[in-house]
């Protein structure tokens, strides 16, 4: 398993499963294991119904009982259009084939919209866990704009059966504040009917990307979201990888005042190595104790080689999984199947390391 690992990292390998982090060590962190629910959420004030639907998530498909998860996201119909998300391959318009490629990529759990998961749910609520996302970026309003609101209640995801729901939140805009308050309500109401809560923690702000440097995914303003988003009781994080560092620093050059931020963030708790990167974002959801899940990306050339490598990188950062969709349903379900097994085959491999 290592070699067909090594062969999709490339001239990256070494660098990547050899790498020995400096900064924030390993000991320190709580990462994912067969115990991992005992070891941390036992002592939480999720009550016994919420454990039981973590269980469900944890105890579901390939990598069942490791602590390690890998879910099939698909909300992308509101979220990037229909047909942008369908065309390359037609046959998810039908909502039910979501739910078969995630039963049949050995996947935990499904997330996606209350529509689809509503429509499949008497025939599969029981066999796979679903998570229903319930709010959403529509982008058919002209000019388009940029704000999850709610499309969904947390009542209505229980009652189709539902293990747990999700939630983004746009970290840095105008609306986020908004956004903080529905969603941490939804969370209560969540926990209160025994359901868990994952949180898409991104960022959304123009000047985000300053001095010709896109700073969405700087390792200091994620990490910070995802510090944002465990303090209202996300039980999993969603983040994207980080790719740069120093967003605050740049958003404090001339004139301006941005947040808080401290020196030793960029000397001694992260270098440029990218599963340093993600270590600060682990560090950020309570050592590792609430779980770091990386997001799949877009869909490209070479999907195989970039969804291992991210696999890679938050499996020895101390991350608990991976969230990848277009990756996987933009291409035909056997291709797609083989695209999630090559993902846990990551977590899988006990040659690949907490760094």
């Amino acid at each position: 398993m290592i070699e067909k690992i090594r062969e999709y990292l490339g001239s990256e390998a070494d660098s990547l499963l050899n790498h020995q982090t400096k900064t924030i060590p390993a000991s320190s962190i709580t990462s994912p294991s067969p115990t991992y629910l005992d070891d941390v959420f036992t002592y939480t004030n999720r009550n016994n119904q919420v454990l039981r639907s973590l269980q469900s998530l944890f105890g579901t498909g390939r990598l069942a009982n490791t602590g390690y998860v890998s879910i099939l996201p698909v909300d992308q119909g509101i979220e990037h259009s229909a047909g942008a998300s369908f065309a390359k391959n037609p046959a998810y318009f039908d909502a039910e084939n979501i739910v078969k490629l995630a039963i049949e990529g050995g996947c935990n759990g499904v997330a996606s919209t209350l529509g689809v998961l509503a429509l499949t749910s008497r025939k599969y609520a029981h066999k796979i866990p679903f998570i229903v996302k319930i709010n959403h970026n529509e982008m058919l309003t002209y000019p388009n704009k940029f704000d999850q609101v709610m499309f969904a209640s947390v009542d209505q995801a229980w009652d189709l059966g539902a293990a747990g729901i999700g939630a983004t939140i746009y970290f840095g805009s105008p609306e986020s504040t908004r956004q903080l308050q529905e969603v941490s309500e939804a969370f209560q109401r969540a926990h209160e009917l025994g359901m868990f809560t994952i949180l898409w923690c991104y960022l959304r702000n123009p000047a985000f990307a300053s001095g010709g440097t896109d700073y969405h995914t700087s390792a200091d303003l994620t990490g910070q979201a995802n510090h944002l988003g465990v303090t209202i009781e996300a039980d999993i994080i969603k983040q994207k990888l980080p790719t740069n560092n120093g967003g605050y620093t740049a958003l404090n050059m001339g004139e301006s005042s941005y947040g808080k931020t401290d020196k030793r963030i960029y000397t001694e708790l992260t270098s440029d190595h990218p599963i340093d990167l993600t270590r600060y974002q682990v560090a950020n959801c309570y050592m590792g104790k609430i779980g770091l899940i990386s997001s799949g990306g877009a869909s490209g050339d070479n999907d195989f080689a970039e969804a291992v490598k991210t696999a890679v990188i938050n499996k020895r950062a101390g991350g608990m999984g991976l969230i990848s969709g277009r990756k996987a349903f933009q291409r035909p379900m056997d291709e797609g199947v083989k695209l999630l097994n090559a993902i846990q085959d990551v977590y899988l491999c006990k040659d690949v390391t907490l760094a």
